[in-house]
């Protein structure tokens, strides 16, 4: 055999199977390798500390009555858990943001089609999607609360609402907004696959977390009292406090009602990855 033959000779080639590890590998590093994902989480966790830091430095239990409303600078019902996590609104728009970016971004530059050539079942892309956002913000976000109650604890030292990562129900608070966080980042990668549009996905976010309860306010209050524990804001509220309120749901309703939530809306965006084209 000749070297001219050798060189005409087909390149012997590898195929790969598609399988779920592999698709949620590419996932990962789809995630590290996209200059808006740090930046959107950097700044979730910045603002998660930060504004827990500044209610907790800023407290003064002299500030109001002390039948006044719960929260920085006011008596009464605030605790040192409930300051430090006052960033997690916040917090949850910006994790949000980084879902319906890592979804419905792949939609507005078109590169979804060739992410759905390469993976032709489809829902292993939303699983990995949703796998990859969640883990990833409920670790950080975690680290984050925790940062923020510790933070929290220097501006508190002395004061009576005081707390130590050792009380009841503090860690379990702390985590509670990770976990919580965590799912606000699979809601906005669903809200993206189902809208297919970055701008459209983030409107509808916000408008969910904090649109939604104030609009709610209109019904009739027999009809708000009995819905406004199950709004998804709300229901994720009560998975990290610290003190449960006799108006709201208990901590793990809470967190059942949310997954239930983002669960609705994760079938909804499936239904329509499968049956519509790109």
């Amino acid at each position: 055999m000749t070297a001219d033959t050798l060189s005409a000779a087909p390149a012997h080639t590898t195929v790969r199977k598609v399988t779920g590890r592999r698709v949620l590998r590419s996932e990962w590093a789809k995630f590290w390798s996209l200059r808006s994902s740090w930046i959107t989480l950097g700044v979730a966790l910045f603002l998660l500390m930060l504004f827990g830091a500044i209610a907790s430095a800023t407290y003064s239990p002299d500030a109001l009555p002390s039948d006044g409303p719960p929260g920085p600078g006011a008596g009464g019902d605030s605790d040192a858990v409930s300051l430090a996590l006052t960033g997690v609104t916040f917090a949850s728009l910006a994790v949000g943001v980084l879902g319906v970016l890592l979804s419905a971004g792949e939609y507005s530059t078109g590169m979804i089609r060739s992410t759905l050539a390469a993976v032709p079942r489809r829902l292993p892309v939303l699983w990995s999607k949703s796998a990859v956002i969640g883990v990833i913000a409920l670790v950080c976000t975690t680290i984050a609360a925790l940062a923020a109650f510790q933070l929290g604890a220097l501006g508190l030292d002395g004061e009576k609402i005081a707390l130590s990562l050792g009380d009841d129900g503090v860690l379990r608070s702390l985590a509670g907004a990770g976990a919580y966080l965590g799912l606000v980042a699979v809601f906005g990668v669903a809200l993206g696959v189902l809208i297919r549009s970055s701008a459209g996905a983030i409107a509808a976010l916000v408008g969910i977390l904090l649109i939604l309860p104030g609009l709610a306010s209109l019904l009739p209050d027999s009809w708000y009292d009995t819905m406004n524990p199950y709004f998804p804001s709300n229901a994720g509220a009560a998975v990290y406090a610290l003190q449960e309120s006799s108006d709201a749901l208990s901590p793990g309703a809470g967190l059942a009602v949310f997954a239930g939530w983002v669960a609705l809306t994760l079938a909804g965006a499936a239904y329509r990855l499968v049956r519509t084209d790109a």
